[in-house]
């Protein structure tokens, strides 16, 4: 998929290059902006769409207003256009612990974002009408939905084509500009991952 990269962010990695004093913490406003900023450098940078996977595994403790920087204001630096870049954010290893503080950041601004546990799998967090998340459900099961069986698979109501167009608009959704079919972010990233080397003539002879 030539059109799309991947752009993985583990913020331990980011927090290293960034803070001075190096804990797996993100528990200052501060601390949280200089993080947010850092990561909207380096996407200003690139020159292809991108699926950016903020990982919060290495975190120990995220505060609200952290949450706030590094998720909420991140996407609405992207949303407004103050960082100019075509991205898709799935935010992953998030924890138990990271849930509030990114939930209420999410609320706060009228955002929504696709996060990723170990435990939960994916989830669409923030407002969703029942109909909007009920085809994100649908999407996530599936992985990807062929250009024009959306409304076999995933409508069941009326107005769940806009419903569809608006989890497309706010990318949390992906649509391939080729093909124009459906992806859920989670079947965007695997759809991502490099293939496997082939086995060296040694190693395939045994």
């Amino acid at each position: 998929m030539s059109q799309m990269e991947a752009f993985p962010l583990d913020l331990w990695d980011v927090m290293g290059r960034t803070v001075a004093d190096l804990y797996s913490h993100l528990i200052t406003r501060p601390t949280g902006r200089a993080v947010r900023l850092a990561i909207e450098r380096q996407l200003m940078e690139l020159d292809r769409p991108v699926l950016s996977q903020v990982d919060f595994s290495s975190v120990s403790v995220l505060d609200y207003s952290c949450a706030d920087e590094v998720v909420a204001r991140l996407l609405l630096a992207v949303r407004d256009g103050t960082v100019q870049v075509e991205a898709w954010f799935l935010f992953r290893g998030v924890r138990d612990f990271h849930r509030d503080p990114i939930e209420a950041a999410l609320e706060r601004h009228g955002l929504r974002a696709v996060l990723e546990s170990p435990d939960r799998g994916a989830e669409l967090m923030g407002a969703a009408v029942a109909s909007e998340r009920r085809i994100w459900e649908r999407l996530e099961e599936l992985g990807r939905v062929a250009s024009g069986a959306a409304p076999d698979l995933l409508y069941r109501d009326a107005g769940d084509s806009d419903h569809l167009e608006r989890l497309v608009s706010e990318r949390l959704l992906y649509r391939h500009p080729g093909s124009g079919d459906l992806l859920s972010l989670r079947a965007l990233a695997r759809s991502l991952e490099p293939a496997p080397e082939p086995p060296s003539p040694d190693e395939s002879n045994g």
